[in-house]
């Protein structure tokens, strides 16, 4: 059975992933085909967890390739502090909300204000939960996981797939926040004004 841990992102799923790998029965890995086209894209091998925000936007190919045969997770954290850990993260390479901005809300990449940051983190926050929620809607095999509770989700997980492994390291991984967010590094374009600026 393979197992899919979907979500918003800045939401737990690296240390999720981390805890996973204390269970023996199941491979694991966090955005392993993230990169991939086509059908590469969802081709994870039998009895695998993986973690990945942006398959929030390939549900439809996800529901064709494993339908109701899969585990799937809708992992949560509270609004606020994901949004603000979003916005915090704004400038990094490949930041997804800033892409979402540009690509899908057509903001471009002009200079938003923290104001407008915050407003999109947030619509963002609300549509790929949203997106996760439409389509666990009559899945047999599911479970949510609030950050806030993650030590008793997580167990109600490790009983429902069947995992094997070393509950107390994986727990104890669980209580190591991994990935967490800091100030965003000015973006590449910032960067080249910044020394161009010193010169003129």
């Amino acid at each position: 059975m393979n197992v899919f841990i979907l979500c918003t992102g800045r939401s737990g799923s690296k240390s999720l992933t981390l805890a996973c790998k204390h269970i023996t029965n199941y491979t694991v890995g966090h955005e392993t085909l993230a990169r991939k086209v086509g059908d590469k894209r969802l081709s994870y091998p039998d009895n695998h967890i993986e973690a990945d925000n942006r398959l929030s936007w390939f549900l439809g190919r996800l529901d064709k390739s494993y339908g109701n045969s899969a585990f799937y997770v809708h992992l949560k954290r509270a609004k606020e502090p994901t949004v603000k850990s979003y916005v915090n993260r704004w400038d990094n390479q490949g930041s997804i909300v800033k892409s979402y901005a540009a690509g899908i809300l057509l903001k471009g990449y002009k200079k938003l204000t923290y104001e407008q940051r915050i407003e999109i983190a947030s619509d963002y926050y609300d549509t790929v939960n949203q997106n996760i929620s439409f389509f666990l809607d009559g899945k047999t095999n599911q479970l949510s996981i609030d950050l806030e509770e993650f030590e008793k989700g997580f167990i109600e997980f490790y009983t429902k797939i069947g995992a094997q492994g070393n509950l107390e390291a994986a727990i104890t991984e669980l209580k190591s926040p991994s990935n967490t967010s800091h100030q965003s590094k000015p973006d590449f374009t910032n960067r080249i004004k910044n020394k161009l600026n010193k010169y003129f």
